[in-house]
């Protein structure tokens, strides 16, 4: 009930006192939300409902037209008078199901044939050179830590009552651990500026982190807090060396040392969000060898002609896939023009009992991974000049881990004084990649040329979830999670 009232204040303090509305997209006959409807503000310009169908745009859009749009409903324009007159909830009507009306005095499509022309229409449909986007990027992090084990194996010269203690705060540290919500979110909004697949410079405008330092227990902040509980019961006038499995760690340990301290420079490398970027935007293109152009490989996946449909008036096959060969690993949706045989949106997830990454060096280096959930949808959106651009693209992936580690504290003494201790660890952790295309500008070569990529950008750490860091256009509405937070 908390969290109700909670919500319901934030909604209503948005809507009162910020420069954006926040609009809540549902289907008029099951009130479910809409998720992944197009909210069109501008020539190439608007947002995406989110996952909980909430969208966010500026009221200051007046009575200019507002068109959303979305597949297997009517399209809507409406005005930011209309939407505030409907209370900020704005319903769709599901369009009917057209596969046999549409076909039945013509001859049914091939599938194949749909398939074919598809990919002979890729360099026409898209182009992956030059391009200027106006970009917003979240990412969620979560982690399930279902086993902790922290023991101590042996300790020599260490009294038992300090034994007692160190496993005593090792126990309250796995309690804390369990009982703790791990969720990270981190956004940042940048121009990106495209020479080509392989080489962008990013702009950063504005980042941020929301999460909480008290849980934040990365596999490596875990281990960091282990040694931190030993070293404080261990002689603390000594230093020590870190031998941890098959590698040795010769730098000294101390409990005054500054490397345990929380470094929280606020700065991200740009290189590194670059990458990021980069890593996301390639998902959503179609070159040798890409994600998107192994669905389309005829040899690997089979496909199914499932149903028909309009979408801002452009008459659309809905045709899934599935493996045809084991190397194939994804099933879902490909939604593709009659008119330009371009591939409009893509979903996908893996096929049952497939899944990516694998490694189980369980038994000789105490580790396992398994890359189980990889997941997402690519949404494209058209140009004047009829080529295709990514306008939203999300991708979750999710992992199974194991980690067993001996760790040994070695006394820089000439005793060598040793405590020795598994550390064991286990869980499953989950990332979404959200980027949401707000804009969109062809670029030229003297253009991409001029601009220059810095070097760090600063980030500001939230505690709190705060709707007015972002009070302009152009962003993902957070989940209901997010604003709870």
């Amino acid at each position: 009930m908390k969290q109700k009232i909670i919500l319901f204040f934030l909604f209503v303090s948005t809507i009162i006192f910020g420069q954006n509305i926040t609009v809540k997209l549902i289907d008029t006959s099951t009130k479910q939300p809409i998720p992944y409807a197009k909210i069109k503000t501008g020539i190439y310009a608007g947002v995406i409902s989110n996952d909980e169908g909430y969208f966010t745009i500026p009221s200051s859009l007046g009575k200019k037209p507002i068109t959303i749009s979305c597949m297997g409903y009517q399209s809507k324009t409406l005005t930011i008078e209309n939407i505030k007159a409907l209370e900020f909830k704005v319903e769709l009507e599901t369009a009917l199901n057209q596969l046999e009306e549409v076909f039945i005095s013509t001859t049914r499509p091939n599938v194949d044939s749909i398939i074919a022309r598809v990919k002979k229409n890729l360099n026409d449909n898209y182009d992956n050179n030059l391009n200027q986007y106006n970009v917003f990027h979240r990412t969620t992090e979560h982690v399930d830590f279902k086993k902790l084990e922290f023991e101590i194996d042996k300790a020599s010269h260490v009294k038992k009552k300090q034994l007692q203690e160190v496993n005593k705060s090792l126990t309250a540290l796995v309690d804390e651990v369990k009982n703790s919500n791990m969720v990270k979110f981190a956004d940042f909004k940048a121009k990106i500026y495209a020479l080509n697949k392989d080489s962008i410079k990013l702009e950063v405008e504005r980042a941020t982190e929301l999460l909480d330092h008290k849980n934040d227990f990365s596999i490596d902040k875990i281990q960091e807090r282990t040694q931190n509980i030993i070293l404080k019961y261990l002689d603390t006038t000594k230093t020590y060396k870190l031998k941890t499995g098959l590698f040795k760690i010769e730098d000294s340990l101390a409990l005054n040392d500054e490397e345990f301290k929380d470094d929280n420079g606020n700065e991200y490398e740009v290189s590194y969000l670059n990458n990021k970027t980069k890593s996301i935007l390639r998902r959503g293109q179609f070159y040798n060898n890409a994600f998107l152009k192994k669905i389309l490989n005829t040899d690997w996946y089979e496909y199914t002609l499932d149903d028909v449909g309009y979408n801002d008036d452009d008459l659309i096959y809905i045709i899934s896939y599935t493996p045809r060969k084991g190397k194939a690993k994804y099933t879902g949706k490909l939604y593709i023009s009659d008119d330009t045989y371009g591939v409009t949106r893509v979903d996908y997830s893996y096929y049952k009992n497939r899944h990516g990454e694998k490694v189980n060096l369980r038994l000789i280096l105490g580790v396992k991974y398994i890359e189980n959930v990889s997941k997402g949808t690519i949404i494209f959106e058209k140009d004047s000049s009829s080529v295709y651009h990514p306008k939203y693209i999300k991708r979750t992936t999710g992992s199974y881990f194991y980690v067993s580690r001996p760790l040994k504290f070695i006394e820089n003494s000439s005793n060598k004084y040793k405590v020795s201790f598994e550390f064991k660890i286990e869980g499953d952790n989950s990332s979404k990649e959200e980027l949401l295309v707000s804009r969109y500008n062809k670029l030229s070569f003297l253009d991409f040329q001029a601009e220059r990529q810095a070097e760090k950008v600063p980030f500001k750490t939230l505690n709190t979830y705060e709707k007015t860091i972002w009070d302009d256009e152009g962003i993902l509405e957070p989940s209901l999670e997010m604003k709870a937070f």
